[in-house]
């Protein structure tokens, strides 16, 4: 019987970036593996978001790899997507905005797949809405929607709900839930400790573009062994 095909795992190897001179990144390394919700935190400026970028390869390091088994299964489209912090919404509809991006990989049964998400993601009613005028809740849920008709296998999230009020937060942690439960590994960067917590199988701690600790979710929040990590709980570590 033959294995399902996948990209994972991910292998992020001695990854550093610097601009100007600046290392922003510095000798990072860690195995991405099928399954579960991994998140980086860290505080302000420790390279969270950069290394989602490094990683989608939307930018290129200064030194290190970043490897998949491989990015493309046999339908020649890479199978990661990511949703940004601020995500950008076409000047269309909520469904135009997912038929554009299903569009742009030539994707076939638009339609279909288009419907589905919205369905998925409780927009069906946002369906003809201007998606710039939707709410930043509504929004957040229509660049998940988007991103997950895409079909990827991975899903990159960058500050999915820092954005947002409590009970948007609530809806997007149930939604990333959901996916987990699903079988789509998520790679998420976060500010909020309790949204760690409560999500996360795996840590991975950043501080000033080093990464620190990469252990278990119970194990981090039980027994920090740095004390930049220790101090991050504490809420006394802010840059």
């Amino acid at each position: 019987m033959n294995s399902i095909p996948t990209i994972l795992p991910l292998s992020v190897e001695s990854l550093s970036f610097e601009i100007d001179g600046k290392r922003l990144l510095d000798d990072v390394s860690f195995t991405l593996p099928k399954g579960g919700i991994t998140t980086i935190i860290g505080p302000n400026g420790a390279g969270k978001s950069l290394s989602l970028r490094l990683c989608h390869g939307l930018l290129i390091p200064s030194s290190g790899s970043v490897r998949w088994q491989t990015d493309r299964l046999h339908t020649g489209r890479k199978m990661h997507a990511m949703v940004f912090q601020r995500p950008v919404m076409l000047r269309r509809s909520a469904r135009d905005n997912i038929l554009h991006a299903l569009a742009a990989i030539g994707a076939n049964d638009t339609n279909t797949k288009t419907d589905a998400a919205l369905t998925r993601f409780g927009l069906s009613a946002y369906a003809k809405q201007p998606a710039r005028l939707m709410s930043g809740g509504e929004q957040q849920r229509l660049a998940i929607a988007r991103a997950w008709a895409l079909e990827p296998e991975v899903l990159f999230l960058d500050e999915p709900s820092s954005q947002l009020d409590p009970g948007a937060t609530r809806q997007i942690e149930e939604i990333i839930a959901s996916l987990a439960a699903d079988g789509m590994t998520i790679l998420m960067s976060s500010h909020d400790l309790g949204q760690a917590r409560r999500l996360s199988e795996r840590i991975l701690f950043f501080n000033k573009g080093q990464l620190l600790e990469d252990t278990s979710a119970d194990r981090f929040f039980a027994e920090p062994t740095t004390p930049q990590a220790r101090a991050f709980i504490a809420g006394e570590l802010l840059w």
